[in-house]
């Protein structure tokens, strides 16, 4: 993803680099966005340092975290979002290395020239929002699309409330089935832990669904001599959620997974509709985290 992140900046890079030199600032069809902002992601790549401003870092990183065909107002809120987080890491400083952000390819971005120019816009028309809850900036977690419902926030984060998203069964690839040997099962979860808890000869019997939360989720399980976390499990199994049931199969074992993503906080494919229903960004946030102020810094 970093790879990704940095070849698709030296691109895009180019022609702002071009009108910066003459005017300082970058003119769009309808906004202007004055650089720098101030902040800066700070790159290794070649044994060199650069320092890419915030602003440009967003556009790559909106690209490759939502579809471009999701809508112009759901970019834009995936847009704060992305500068909610990044703005999160670096707190009072106005440097961060990228290797603090953490940026994973979570879901394999879309990289083509249609997101970049949708990318672009939405990080222009939304320069300097972020999302704060009482003061705070927030963890602005997104998911692709849930299991039909978002899932509850613990104390640490009140601004996530359950919200009811039907629609998102609509979603592509939004019910996956896997089906594994017992071997290949167990061979998978032991790997995972590094240490052999299971064995094929246990199973389907020690499969056991502890608990899931509200909104279907696993949030325990027990396998073999093992309790697990639903995260967990969908790590060691590669699942696209923790939204899943384990049975048995044609003598092998087969998962259930509802939703992509892990189900907490804004679900884009939800977004996207709302977006085509007319709603804006800061809109379409507000109904995903509760109680949360979009600022412009």
């Amino acid at each position: 993803m970093k790879k990704c992140v940095l070849v698709i900046l030296a691109a895009l890079l180019l022609p702002y680099m071009v009108t910066l030199a003459w005017t300082g600032r970058i003119q769009g069809e309808d906004e202007i966005l004055t650089l720098p902002s101030g902040r800066y992601i700070v790159i290794q790549q070649n044994g060199l340092e650069k320092k890419v401003d915030a602003e440009e870092y967003l556009i790559p990183l909106v690209a490759a975290q939502i579809p471009a065909d999701y809508g112009c107002e759901a970019l834009r809120a995936q847009a704060i979002i992305a500068r909610t987080y990044v703005y999160k890491k670096m707190g009072s400083r106005t440097e961060i290395g990228e290797e603090e952000l953490e940026i994973e390819d979570w879901e394999g971005g879309q990289m083509n020239g249609e997101i970049y120019e949708a990318a672009e816009e939405a990080v222009r028309s939304t320069g300097g929002k972020t999302i704060t809850y009482e003061g705070n900036y927030i963890d602005p977690l997104f998911h692709r699309a849930s299991a039909g419902r978002t899932r509850m926030g613990t104390q640490e984060y009140p601004y996530l409330q359950p919200v009811e998203c039907p629609k998102d069964v609509e979603a592509e690839e939004y019910l996956t089935v896997s089906v594994w040997t017992k071997q290949q099962f167990a061979d998978k979860l032991n790997q995972w832990a590094q240490e052999k808890f299971v064995s094929p000869d246990q199973l389907p019997q020690t499969i056991q669904i502890i608990k899931r939360d509200d909104a279907g989720y696993v949030e325990q399980a027990q396998i073999g001599t093992r309790t697990l976390t639903g995260e967990e499990i969908r790590q060691a199994l590669e699942l696209p959620s923790s939204c899943f049931a384990l049975e048995e199969y044609e003598g092998g074992i087969r998962s259930i997974c509802q939703g992509i993503g892990h189900g907490y906080g804004l679900s884009q494919y939800t977004a996207k509709l709302m977006a085509q229903e007319g709603k804006t960004g800061e809109e379409i946030l507000s109904c995903f985290y509760k109680n949360i102020v979009v600022n412009s810094e």
